[in-house]
């Protein structure tokens, strides 16, 4: 059997009158890397805090490393990595200065090696003496994994860790992610990016506090039950409006030069894009994680309404 870094159920988090997490259940497979997915304030970040023992859940529990999230967190803690979603270090120190601080609280054996090792694996040498406050986006990125990692734990919780950086920089980053993982650490990151999501083994949906799907990235397509058209051509805005709310089509979205159109019922999908062939270009298209997740978007019930 697979062991399963982190193990919880029915996860509920309410602040005031709302609830912001709502019985939410995840197990995620040691050594892999799994997607949490969702818009902003769908209470990924929350959900994220519980699981590692920074926030008490209202409801719910589980382990992670084999610690009980509400009674354990301190154990926790000392054994994960986190990430958190705006850059938490000392912008007045410098990149060596703010490594060396991370160690010092995680009690880091051979301080100074291990502050010099990681300035090499991570790049970051050349600007170890420059304030952090002065780095760009991806360097900050760059040196929050790094000083994440300096105890060498064996899952990272990454919040939103790409948000704001340059294309080259999330890519560099992702590499880094895919060599811990393939080293056995665990890593349970939080996007909105689904060229991102595509690169993880295990994806959850998360929208207003409850999880919408949960299963290998591959999946996911296959388990939403999606069949996609895609339309080519002139007068797009036309045919759009036309398909809009066609017997047969779930959703119609607009992909550079073309529309994805995609429906459950293999038939009426097909009888709706028929009369578009004369002037289009119609094909069968491979329905993909953003067609997924759009279709699921649209029947999520807003918990802030």
């Amino acid at each position: 059997m697979t062991e399963n870094v982190i193990d919880v159920a029915g996860l509920t988090k309410k602040f005031g009158a709302k609830t912001v997490v709502d019985g939410f259940d995840m197990k995620v497979p040691k050594g892999s890397i799994y997607g949490f997915l969702g818009p902003n304030g769908s209470g990924k970040t929350t959900t994220i805090r519980m699981m590692c023992g920074l926030l008490k859940p209202d409801g719910g529990g589980g382990t992670a490393l084999g610690y009980d999230i509400v009674t354990q967190s301190r154990e926790i803690k000392a054994r994960i990595g986190y990430m958190t979603q705006r850059f938490s270090l000392y912008e007045d120190l410098t990149v060596a200065e703010n490594l060396a601080f991370v160690a010092r609280l995680h009690e880091i054996d051979g301080l100074r090696g291990r502050v010099e090792a990681a300035l090499d694996e991570y790049e970051l040498r050349p600007r170890a003496n420059q304030l952090a406050g002065q780095l760009s986006g991806g360097w900050k990125q760059r040196m929050s994994l790094a000083a994440a990692s300096l105890h060498d734990p064996q899952l990272l919780l990454l919040d939103e860790p790409t948000a704001g950086v340059d294309p080259k920089a999330r890519r560099d980053f992702w590499e880094r992610i895919r060599d811990k993982a393939d080293n056995g650490v665990s890593v349970l990151v939080s996007t909105h990016y689904m060229d991102e999501a595509v690169q993880c083994d295990y994806i959850a949906f998360i929208a207003y506090g409850r999880k919408l799907i949960d299963a290998a990235a591959a999946d996911i397509p296959k388990e939403v039950g999606l069949r996609t058209w895609r339309i080519e051509g002139g007068n797009l805005h036309e045919v759009y409006k036309e398909l809009s709310g066609a017997p047969g089509v779930d959703q119609v979205a607009r992909f550079g030069a073309a529309l994805h159109v995609s429906g459950r019922d293999i038939a009426a999908l097909a009888r709706a894009v028929e009369p578009f062939r004369a002037d289009h270009e119609v094909m069968e298209a491979k329905t993909g994680m953003e067609e997924a997740f759009i279709y699921l978007m649209g029947g999520a019930e807003d918990n802030f309404k």
